[in-house]
């Protein structure tokens, strides 16, 4: 409350809070990706005028044409911003000039010694730097660790009129904030403009220009006193769900030696009206958030000699689950007298979850790493995702199977890693010799067999 009444008894007049407010302002995306364009789409259907920066020409060429490249965005909504002039994209980033607010949506990965990899925040705050000029709002979205607005970007921009003039000054000449993106694609509840937003901004002017220009598009705006703690609200949301995950999937793996289904467990658990939340274990994390976001305040902790023992214990159990998926597949084959080495299993799903496209960090790709390392040919099926793309770690040169009941036959085994909607189980079930099912999504389709196992 008390930020809110500061903001909102200071009269000072604005020149960007003016031109959000008439929708003069020109908005500037840095990443097209799954945070980057639905943002920019809810700008334009608001009608501002939004230019997109991307370094894959791939990408432009779809938006340019009213397509769509992420499945759970439809390809008319990019086709009706295109088409009123509303929505362009480039990759020539000298034009950050032109606009008036500059949205970073980097990608921010771990390294090989999972640490954070902020290349693509430096090296997008290097070049805004070089481009950028008075008077603009700048916000960063990608998530990172508590002082990387302040301790990275501000330098740089704060230099970047050193050589032509003064140094800029921030929320005088430029105004810097930090909101965290609270993206969960095809979430059929909440999507970009009905998740609240939260917003750190360096100074009160900048905050109070974060605030007008998301007020224009989101349901509810979330002020905190500085970008630090909107930095740390995003890694405590996604570090609570890591360690939940870790619980249930450390539980699974006790139950399971005890005979227990972790799923029943779950389900009578989750009849308490209060004190408990349900999560659910699965073959591992996947996504952008989860399996990274954790670390980033693991290192930075240790910048203050602090151990995150709890968070880091959370890591392990969960980078652990493909490890265990892989054991129990051996133990399902051995039952059938088949060894691991050599035998043929299809994986279903390769996506991180559930009706979507996209498999950033997918628990499948480490499966197949893991399998074929051991011996078996490994091939997979999903709807979604026709070929595996080459990743920062991965490069499979796969093509996903047509799911036909004389494909399933020729398979020893079939992994359940990723349970879309649109899998026809029942079929699955009468043609699989054998079945693993890490998300209890043959149960929930209300199919049993001797030969379904979970794990």
């Amino acid at each position: 409350m008390e930020i809110i009444e500061k903001i909102q008894n200071n009269s000072t007049e604005i020149d960007i809070i003016e031109k959000i407010q008439n929708k003069s302002a020109k908005i500037g995306i840095i990443g097209l990706g799954y945070v980057g364009l639905p943002l920019g789409l809810e700008f334009a259907k608001k009608g501002f005028d939004v230019l997109g920066f991307d370094l894959d020409n791939k990408k432009i060429e779809f938006l340019e044409n009213g397509k769509s490249y992420i499945k759970h965005i439809d390809s008319e909504r990019i086709r009706n911003c295109v088409n009123e002039g509303k929505l362009s994209a480039t990759s020539d980033f000298s034009s950050i000039s032109d606009v008036d607010a500059v949205i970073i949506c980097v990608p921010t990965p771990l390294n090989e010694y999972r640490e954070p990899d902020m290349s693509y925040v430096e090296g997008t705050a290097q070049t805004i730097s070089k481009y950028m000029r008075a008077g603009q709002l700048i916000i960063l979205e990608s998530t990172t660790y508590p002082g990387t607005t302040e301790d990275i970007l501000l330098p740089l921009f704060q230099n970047a009129n050193s050589a032509r003039d003064n140094k800029f000054e921030v929320g005088k000449d430029f105004y810097l904030a930090f909101s965290p993106e609270r993206e969960d694609p095809n979430n059929e509840n909440y999507s970009t403009a009905t998740i609240p937003k939260v917003i750190g901004g360096v100074t009160e002017k900048c905050l109070k220009s974060a605030i007008a220009l998301y007020d224009q598009i989101i349901v509810k705006t979330v002020p905190v006193s500085s970008p630090r703690v909107a930095e740390a609200t995003k890694l405590l949301e996604n570090i609570y769900r890591s360690i939940n995950i870790a619980l249930v999937n450390e539980l699974k793996m006790v139950f399971n030696r005890m005979d227990i289904d972790i799923w029943e467990v779950i389900a009578a658990a989750s009849t308490k009206p209060f004190g408990y939340t349900a999560f659910y274990p699965g073959p591992g994390l996947g996504g952008h958030c989860i399996p990274i976001d954790p670390f980033y305040l693991t290192w930075k902790a240790r910048e203050y000699e602090i151990n995150t023992k709890f968070i880091e214990l959370a890591g392990e159990i969960n980078t652990y689950q493909p490890h265990y998926v892989v054991e129990k597949a051996a133990e399902v084959l051995n039952e059938y007298k088949k060894p691991l080495n050599g035998s043929n299993i299809l994986i279903l799903g390769a996506a991180y979850k559930k009706d979507i496209d996209d498999m950033r960090e997918s628990p499948s790709l480490k499966l197949i790493d893991i399998l074929t390392e051991k011996g078996a040919i490994v091939d997979y099926s999903d709807p979604y995702i026709p070929s595996l793309p080459k990743t920062r770690k991965y490069d499979f040169e796969k093509i996903s199977v047509d799911l036909t009941p004389e494909s399933i036959k020729k398979y020893d085994l079939v992994l359940l890693s990723t349970d879309h909607s649109n899998f026809d189980y029942k079929m699955i079930v009468h043609n699989a010799k054998a079945i693993l099912d890490t998300r209890n999504a043959f149960e929930k389709n209300n199919l049993k067999s001797d030969t379904i196992f979970k794990a």
